[in-house]
């Protein structure tokens, strides 16, 4: 079965449950690289932003900073560019709708039937608090002393400009319908701004999810990705795991530059 999700000409095919295929005698040498989530849960920081959101920049910064406050083993951050803000004279370039559902199922999760940006979810709980470092950082360490039910690998192959990315999860018993969900991200994005709220700026953005797949089953094989990556240094993929009620259980991100 394959899966696939559009956006700005970056498509990944994903294939379930395929072997290993050899790489032909006259192809590049492979590099590779792997991560394993650690024993511990590992928290998965959504944003929920739009280029078309005059307050939005600053909690785009925001995140843009956790990969250097946090350890990758400790929060796995990913912003997702919702649509609903289009229509106020700037289309974000980065927007998909499905980012819009998820927000929506996110809110109903917590009891609420608003969306807004910015909007902070941390293992699918809203934090309104999130600008406050101190009750953030506590949230982080509340998360990483639990035990994960999820073990999540990831394995990248990439020859030339192609990567292939095999990733496998396995849940304990008492994970209730785990599903697989992966995202290619991408940092260092710079976009000028011609209308709406943040006409005339300059935005910066970083780990867009660009490409989203999911919810995967949790099959005894990986799931296998094939996709055109010319500039892997600004580049990973995340994967992450929820349960039956939209309960982030483990995460884990595989920087594609480290291969």
């Amino acid at each position: 079965m394959s899966h696939c999700r559009l956006s700005a000409g970056i498509c990944v095919v994903v294939l379930a449950s395929l072997p290993a295929a050899a790489a032909p005698a006259s192809m590049e040498p492979l590099q590779s690289c792997t991560v394993t989530s650690p024993a511990h849960q590992v928290a998965l920081v959504e944003l929920y932003t739009s280029q078309g959101c005059s307050s939005c920049p600053p909690a785009d910064l925001w995140l843009s900073q956790l990969e250097a406050r946090h350890a990758r083993d400790h929060v796995v951050p990913v912003a997702l560019h919702v649509d609903y803000w289009d229509y106020i004279g700037w289309k974000d370039p980065y927007a998909q709708h499905d980012f819009t559902t998820r927000q929506r199922a996110l809110a109903a999760l917590n009891g609420s039937r608003t969306v807004y940006t910015p909007g902070i979810f941390m293992q699918s709980r809203e934090m309104p608090l999130w600008s406050n470092g101190g009750r953030f950082d506590e949230a982080v360490r509340a998360i990483t002393r639990a035990p994960s039910e999820v073990r999540i690998t990831l394995a990248a192959t990439i020859v030339g400009t192609t990567v292939q990315l095999d990733a496998r999860a396995v849940a304990l018993a008492s994970a209730r319908e785990p599903r697989l969900y992966l995202a290619l991200v991408e940092s260092g994005l710079a976009t000028r701004v011609r209308a709406g709220e943040n006409r005339g700026e300059t935005l910066r953005n970083d780990r867009v999810a660009r490409v989203w797949s999911g919810p995967l089953s949790m099959t005894p094989g990986p799931q296998r990705w094939t996709l055109p990556v010319p500039d892997r240094a600004r580049l990973a993929v995340i994967g992450f795991v929820e349960d039956a009620t939209g309960q982030v259980l483990q995460a884990v991100d595989l920087p594609l530059s480290g291969c």
